[in-house]
Parts: structure tokens; sequence; C-alpha cells
């Protein structure tokens, strides 16, 4: 059943995420694997536009935050490295199907096996049994998460990034495309963190001035041992409130940790901030879920 019982709902309200075991079938998982490798296996990446991705707030500002590769990706499907995977020219130091660390953001509006599963019928029921009037997709992301070198990805909250008015309006999605374990770099949550609003704000810059962003405000300094595990078997999901505290850990095994994740906004009464490097376009304006 897809939609969330009473004790599911209390649960995922309590602690700001949720685990759904199973979600998908394992055939959903190898269809969208199959595309995945389709896709990169057609990837044409001019040398100007090769972006290595770091959640690391120096290197963020330094590398895709100047970028406008990634800064009008919104609408688009693109490809986002690991560090040094390049020479000092831009070549692939390592094969190119290995190299990178996401596709983003908008597998959702612009591949059909994708987004035949965004918004497919147990999706739908699932976030309408969350109260979900009118949810809209935001952005949708295919996470690699190599082996060995899969980057961390540091403390954060979602909302940093895809900031509303009121909050409390984003919810993220994050299916399980393999089994996601201790060793190669499962999720991490602050459970219950949540509730304390955000301390921090990626804010493009207008765009006047040309590409480029900058944070406001700072996070605490989490402490570690408030963080908890959330190993997930391939097929599950994991329901991700907007600002709830989460991170990973680098990928030192020997497999890797694939992920296909999607953000939702309830848009009824809902201002998306026009900060947020992120912004619907005339192409894509961001489309309703129940469609």
């Amino acid at each position: 059943m897809a939609c969330l019982s009473p004790s599911q709902l209390k649960k995922f309200q309590e602690d700001g995420f949720l685990l759904l075991e199973g979600f998908f079938t394992a055939d959903e998982c190898v269809a969208m694997q199959q595309r995945i490798g389709e896709i990169v296996a057609e990837m044409d990446v001019p040398l100007h536009c090769r972006t290595e991705f770091s959640t690391q707030e120096d290197e963020q500002l330094q590398t895709q935050g100047k970028t406008d590769y990634f800064l009008s990706s919104g609408d688009k499907i693109r490809f986002f490295f690991e560090k040094g995977v390049f020479d000092e020219k831009g070549n692939f130091l390592v094969p190119p199907e290995k190299s990178i660390n996401k596709i983003g953001h908008a597998l959702h509006a612009h591949d059909p096996v994708f987004r035949s599963i965004t918004h497919s019928p147990k999706v739908q029921a699932l976030v309408r049994s969350l109260g979900l009037q009118m949810p809209v997709v935001v952005q949708s992301m295919y996470i690699f998460k190599q082996p060995h070198f899969g980057g961390e990805v540091s403390p954060h909250q979602d909302a940093t990034f895809l900031y509303t008015e009121p909050l409390g309006r984003v919810l993220g999605l994050w299916i399980a495309m393999e089994d996601a374990m201790l060793e190669n770099g499962c999720l991490w949550f602050i459970p219950g963190s949540h509730t304390g609003g955000v301390s921090r704000r990626m804010i493009r810059a207008p765009s006047d001035s040309g590409p480029g962003t900058s944070f406001l405000g700072s996070d605490p300094a989490w402490a570690s041992n408030l963080f908890v595990p959330l190993p997930v078997r391939r097929g599950g999901l994991v329901l991700i409130h907007g600002e709830v505290v989460h991170k990973s850990e680098q990928n030192h095994s020997d497999h890797s940790r694939q992920a296909y994740t999607v953000h939702l906004m309830e848009a009824a009464g809902t201002v998306w901030s026009p900060g947020n490097w992120l912004q619907p376009t005339p192409e894509l304006p961001f489309p309703p879920l129940y469609s």
C-alpha cells in the first residue's frame, strides 16, 4: 500500500524522515539503471562545462556556484563530476562512466522512464497521504556515489538550497537503486532536526551581475553523535523533510550507491524564493505531480 499509515505519518512528523522498504520493485530499479546507462553512454560534455560537484561551502562557491552550466541546469539533463577526475586540460583521468557524481536536474521532465517513475500512481498516492494538495516537481537528480571516491555529502538541510515561504513546504523522495549500507555511504540523519528553521541559505546573484551564488548565515557545528545511519535496501524510498539535517560519508567500498532523488514543493499558499539558485523557466515551469 503506497499510502502512509497513521503511525508512519506520526513517525515522519516526529523524525523528519521515514524509510519505506521495497517501495519500488527490482524491475523498476533495473529500468532506471539501464536508462541511466544509455544516457551516460551518449554523454557529450564540452571541456569548458566539465564541473566538479562538491558540498563543501568554499568549493561550492568556486565551482558550481560560479558556473552557468550548473546554474542553468534546472530545466535540463546535465552531468556533474567527482573531484580529481580531470587533468588540467579537462580530459578524463578515469573512465567517464566512473567519473560522474550526479546527473541533474530535470530527468523527471525530459526522460520518459524517469517521468513515469516520478508521476507513478504509487508516488502520487504516497504524497496525497502526506496531505499535499498541489505538489510540483522542482528538481530531480540521479546520484552515483562511485566506488572508492564517491564524495561525502556534508551535513545540510535541503531548504538551504530550496527555500520557501513559509518553510516546511519542500519534500525529498530518495530512492535506492542499489543497497545503501554503512560501507558504501548510506544516509545519516539527526532525528527531529526539522523543527528549528534554517540557519543558512544559498542565494543566487541578481541576473544582471552574472552567474554566481553566495551563502547567508552559517550552519551550527552539528555534533557527530546526533546522527543516526539509515541503511536502505534496493527499491526502498526515504521521505526527507526539507529542513531535516542529513549527510552521507565518502564511499570507500567496491560498490556504488546509486539513487534517484526528487524534490517536491507544496505550491498551494507557498512562495518559491526568487533567491534560490534553481528557478522555473518559461521552457519548464515546475510540473504538477498529480498529472
